[in-house]
């Protein structure tokens, strides 16, 4: 082959002798004689020898000879190589074709070479060493030879509408928890609109929980004490067990409700002579009158008539209006029954319906160790049962009253009572009626809760408990069997610069008297008691009191009135 590679530094040769498979360029040593004939012209062009290259040479045709730049012309390349196999190769000693099919036609003659013409070898840049050629035999790839670098992959598209996916689906649950946020923020403030203007409307109604409605302010910004309130005192007797039971009938205007106050028998009153007494006493002794005014005196109110009820007017009432309906907290023993074990005449429940008889005996039962307030408390279930049956219109409810034939109080009409209890009914059964007991200390004296609850919210008053100074209560409890003797000891007591509280009368009668004090500083003061009554030194000893008198004393049947 004429083809070869001159290093031009003197060293080895090598002429091309082909191409692999893989179209690379293989390479032969040429002996030393032939490297002295030819020299390697780094300017000359392509058409060499064997690889002289015209474009644009036509079939048959020989390309123009080459030129040394150094003056001289070349001798014409007898191998010429046509790279689209259409002509003829000329010269074909070193002959080549690029695509694999033979050459036809090439001539056999030979031109002589110039001197110093060489072949030009495409992409050899001089000699390497060893590595460089070890690399050079090594294919070299380019990133165009590779389809799966340009071209797209089939699944990119997938993963590409995945992550939108993706994406849209995390965009739309960041929208959501938003929205949703949005919408408690605003169901809070909505609840919390709700629940403020509830507060108000209760607190401008007067029917705030845990306050009386008295104590809330109304439409008009009324003031407890400046609401109007109509305000009658009804005394319960019991013309066959004895006793009374008051209770106090509110109506007030201002804030349309009504209030039943239970006032118990043990409330400490004035009475006229400017002595302390109870409310039961009152009732007994100074009547109407006496204890209406002993009452505006302790409780601050103003008491515009009074009502005494007495048993068998209660249950003509009760069933003048059809029977009334209770629940009941306990059976009540009928107290006409001549056998034991008989059936009651009231039956604990729910919703029971009672006649008047049975009104009467519920109204009036207090169990063997009750206190009385349990009794006053039924009697504020009777007389609210009445007022939820009792007719709503004036006039229907004072032909109600008419009825009854009662003699009222001269401070009170039957029309007056009538208007009265109807407005209540009204009240009651539209639900804005309650029941109130008058908290009362073991003294009898009003504590401060009284003050601040009931006698200041409902009544719109102020507690004023009667001042004892520094005499000694002494109460005193009848169990002689002499009903007289409980008044004949009051008078002593009184004369003597004591203040008489009423003990009540046991069921049963004792044999011996019995004075009693509960603190050691009293004891001087039980002494002068029993003295001033008459009782031996004896019967004074140190114990619990009923109440929260100083000394407490039982009549026995050995007393012996000193005024006989």
């Amino acid at each position: 082959m004429n083809d070869r590679y001159d290093p031009g530094y003197g060293g080895d040769q090598y002429e091309l002798v082909g191409y692999d498979e893989y179209g690379r360029p293989v390479y032969r040593q040429v002996p030393a004689q032939q490297t002295q004939q030819q020299t390697y012209d780094p300017y000359a062009q392509q058409q060499q020898q064997g690889y002289g290259y015209d474009p644009y040479a036509q079939a048959g045709q020989q390309p123009p000879p080459a030129y040394d730049y150094g003056g001289g012309q070349q001798q014409p390349v007898h191998g010429s190589y046509d790279p689209y196999a259409t002509g003829q190769h000329q010269g074909g000693s070193a002959s080549h074709d690029l695509y694999g099919q033979a050459a036809a036609g090439a001539g056999t003659a030979q031109q002589p070479r110039v001197a110093e013409q060489t072949a030009h070898i495409p992409q050899q840049a001089g000699p390497a060493d060893d590595e460089e050629v070890r690399d050079r035999s090594q294919p070299e790839y380019h990133t165009e030879q590779f389809g799966f670098v340009e071209e797209p992959d089939d699944n990119s598209e997938d993963v590409i509408d995945w992550l939108k996916f993706t994406e849209n689906r995390t965009e739309r649950r960041e929208e959501a928890r938003r929205r949703a946020r949005s919408r408690i923020v605003a169901l809070v403030v909505v609840l919390a609109l709700a629940a403020v203007g509830g507060v108000g409307y209760l607190w401008y109604a007067g029917k705030l929980p845990g306050l009386s409605s008295d104590d809330s302010a109304t439409g008009t910004a009324t003031a407890a004490g400046a609401q109007k309130r109509d305000v009658i005192v009804v005394h319960l007797h019991d013309t066959k067990g004895g006793g009374t039971a008051t209770a106090l009938l509110v109506d007030n205007t201002t804030t349309k409700r009504g209030t039943t106050v239970l006032l118990p028998n043990s409330l400490a009153l004035t009475s006229d002579d400017g002595t302390t007494t109870t409310l039961a006493k009152s009732v007994e002794d100074d009547g109407s009158d006496g204890t209406r005014d002993a009452l505006d005196t302790v409780l601050g109110t103003d008491i515009e008539g009074t009502w005494r009820l007495d048993t068998p007017y209660l249950q003509n009432l009760v069933d003048l209006i059809g029977n009334i309906d209770v629940d009941t907290n306990t059976d009540v023993p009928d107290p006409g029954a001549k056998k034991k074990g008989a059936a009651p005449l009231v039956n604990q429940g729910k919703d029971q319906t009672l006649s008047g008889k049975m009104a009467v005996a519920y109204a009036t039962y207090r169990a063997p160790g009750e206190a009385q307030n349990a009794q006053l408390e039924r009697f504020g279930q009777v007389l609210q049962g009445v007022l939820r049956k009792m007719s709503s219109d004036p006039q229907a409810a004072t032909t109600t009253i008419q009825t009854l034939a009662q003699i009222l109080d001269p401070s009170l009409t039957d029309k007056d009572l009538g208007s009265f209890l109807a407005g209540l009914s009204d009240l009651a059964k539209g639900g804005d009626y309650k029941t109130d007991l008058l908290p009362v200390q073991t003294d009898g004296t009003l504590s401060a809760q009284a003050s601040a609850g009931v006698v200041r919210n409902v009544l719109g008053g102020t507690a004023k408990s009667p001042d004892k100074d520094a005499a000694v209560s002494v109460s005193v409890q009848n169990a002689s069997g002499v009903k007289d003797n409980t008044e004949k000891a009051r008078v002593v007591l009184l004369n003597g610069g004591f203040t008489f509280l009423e003990g009540g009368t046991p069921g049963t009668a004792q044999a011996t008297s019995k004075v009693t004090y509960a603190d050691a500083a009293d004891k001087a003061d039980a002494a002068e008691v029993a003295k001033t009554l008459g009782l031996p030194a004896g019967s004074v000893t140190k114990g619990r009191t009923s109440t929260s008198a100083d000394v407490a004393v039982v009549l026995g049947q050995d007393y012996k009135p000193s005024s006989d």
